[in-house]
């Protein structure tokens, strides 16, 4: 098994990339990888995948797609879930560029996320709490829906504590689901490390992203100690290592992810041992893959 990257901005995309998907399946395949999925904030990226795969795949590294539910594609929309899923999606991302705490996390950068091109028209950001603190029905709808596709992932996206709290309580004690991504939980979001922890106790992974880390990445965001104590906190078993790297002059999510590795072991005392069970086992079951 190689090392499995569930979060890789790679185009095309109307966001500048590093790369494109085909320039990542090269890097993958050099560097051993088992697998990775394409992430874009506003179009469907299971069609790049499949191209990739029918062209290229030499049974050497698989590469998948998913949606995330922004305004581009309808916001919290059942029938573009629907969609992705008959086409094989992977992973549902929840708001990420549309989320309302998306929006107060990133203002005075624009209408829609810093490094966006040819975009015009406003988000009417989204947050999926009602008044009421409940999540509101379509997300309920979607939930259910999930429920019947356990091979797909839900991914929590850029929403507030709150929502991703609510959503996942919901998730799991109401529908079941049990492969849960929890989204950079130590950036933008507001979750308190004993968040992460009952959120790590219900059964989701803490999704620890090189981009926040390496010291020369140019979205660092966290000190190396705060990953040690997230996974003291929630156990090797339910962190996924990934890069969340392909943003424009940042750097190979491949070379990210090394530098992050570098780091874990010298600084956080990782094993090797350690680093399979976050970057192969653990993405490998959430991907429901064996490799």
């Amino acid at each position: 098994m190689g090392l499995i990257d569930l979060h890789v901005h790679a185009g095309p995309s109307v966001m500048p990339r590093e790369l494109d998907g085909v320039d990542m399946y090269h890097e993958a395949v050099a560097a051993g990888y088992s697998a990775y999925i394409i992430k874009d904030h506003y179009f469907p990226s299971i069609m790049s995948a499949l191209n990739i795969s029918k062209h290229l795949d030499d049974g050497k590294c698989k590469v998948f797609g998913g949606l995330a539910l922004n305004n581009s594609v309808g916001g919290l929309n059942l029938k573009a879930v629907d969609a992705a899923c008959a086409l094989g999606a992977k992973i549902i991302w929840m708001p990420t560029v549309s989320a309302l705490r998306h929006k107060i996390m990133h203002s005075g950068h624009g209408l829609a996320f810093p490094g966006s091109k040819g975009m015009s028209v406003e988000e009417m950001t989204i947050m999926y709490l009602d008044e009421n603190g409940e999540l509101v029905q379509e997300v309920k709808d979607i939930l259910a829906y999930l429920a019947g596709k356990p091979e797909v992932i839900l991914a929590t996206g850029h929403g507030s504590r709150d929502e991703i709290d609510k959503l996942i309580h919901e998730a799991v004690n109401t529908y079941g689901i049990k492969r849960i991504l929890v989204n950079h939980p130590h950036y933008m979001i507001g979750a308190s490390i004993d968040d992460m922890a009952e959120w790590a106790r219900l059964g989701c992974f803490m999704e620890l992203n090189a981009v926040a880390f390496v010291d020369d990445s140019r979205f660092k965001s966290n000190d190396i100690s705060e990953a040690k104590e997230i996974i003291d906190r929630c156990g090797l078993d339910r962190i996924v290592l990934d890069s969340d790297y392909g943003q424009n002059n940042n750097g190979s999510p491949v070379e990210g992810v090394a530098k992050f590795i570098r780091l874990l072991k010298e600084q956080c005392g990782l094993t090797d041992a350690d680093i399979r069970q976050i970057g192969e086992t653990n993405p490998a079951y959430l991907l429901n893959i064996e490799v």
